[in-house]
């Protein structure tokens, strides 16, 4: 029976999911190479629970076992030494990745499973980098991991049938609802989500619409909670832009090719939430949606 996780990366992926098992029991080492980083982490886990304690979701006894049971760390070795399962959601970069796979592979005893948050990277050959790629699996958890119920668990060429299925029964212990998809780029929840969010950016590279048209347009159209354009800058534009690469080189079908003004912005450093700036611009402290100067009528008509 599975008692400790090893969550590798402290950002806003690595952070929601060690809360995630935290508060569902589970004895969690959060590793992160940036001292600060994890401190930050630590923090942005206390003002969620917070929030969940303000909505009665939990009560002061549960916001206090949740916290006690988070033990961060900045050695890899160290992090990982006692863990049942150990899940990266570092950076979306294909050769940390690998690099991290090999090391827990060195690191972690033969039993241990090893899982990737990745939103898009295969699984099978990061599993290849492992001495034993039939315990290498995805966990693509949604953002923001506490609230969000759904995880792709993505089965490798090599994947066993047994890791598979403790993944898929674990998920559920965690309250979230586990899909169970096959190796191929984007899986599916990003396959069909980056081309939808990429035609938005199209769309208004084109002069078709202006960012608030656009997102309006999918809101009140198609039932969609909030529009492309502003899910993209939730995401990360530089997440964004990282995925299309990945589904442009994995399927070599000009239709994943990225609109040249999602290049532009992240080259520029307008990366969405995380940089205060993309499509709308972001004012710490204020929850009005305001589009980016950019992309105001009076820019657009210069």
């Amino acid at each position: 029976m599975m008692k400790n996780i090893t969550v590798i990366g402290s950002g806003t992926m690595g952070n929601g999911i060690a809360h995630t098992f935290a508060q569902y029991g589970f004895e969690v080492a959060l590793v992160d190479i940036n001292a600060d980083a994890l401190a930050k982490a630590v923090q942005t886990i206390t003002n969620n629970l917070d929030r969940q304690l303000k909505k009665g979701s939990i009560d002061e006894i549960g916001k206090t076992n949740t916290l006690s049971r988070i033990k961060t760390y900045t050695d890899l070795k160290e992090g990982a030494a006692t863990a049942d399962l150990v899940i990266e959601a570092a950076t979306e970069n294909r050769e940390i990745k690998l690099k991290l796979f090999k090391q827990l592979s060195e690191i972690c005893s033969d039993d241990v499973i090893l899982a990737s948050n990745t939103s898009s990277i295969s699984i099978t050959e990061i599993a290849a980098a492992t001495k034993n790629p039939g315990n290498v699996i995805g966990m693509h958890f949604m953002n923001p991991v506490p609230v969000m119920k759904l995880v792709e668990v993505i089965r490798g060429y090599s994947t066993s049938d047994s890791v598979t299925q403790t993944i898929m029964q674990l998920a559920q212990t965690l309250d979230k609802a586990a899909v169970e998809v096959n190796d191929y780029p984007g899986f599916v929840a990003n396959r069909i989500l980056m081309p939808m969010i990429n035609e938005a950016i199209y769309t208004l590279y084109e002069g078709v619409a202006g960012v608030q048209e656009i997102d309006t347009v999918m809101k009140l159209g198609m039932a969609h909670p909030m529009g492309p354009l502003q899910l993209a800058d939730f995401i990360g534009l530089d997440v964004c832009l990282a995925i299309l690469k990945v589904l442009y080189d994995g399927f070599g079908n000009q239709k994943y090719a990225p609109c040249p003004l999602l290049v532009n912005m992240v080259t520029a450093g307008h990366r969405g939430i995380k940089t205060g700036s993309g499509f709308y611009k972001y004012i710490a402290g204020s929850k009005d949606l305001v589009v980016a100067s950019k992309f105001t009528k009076s820019s657009l008509n210069q």
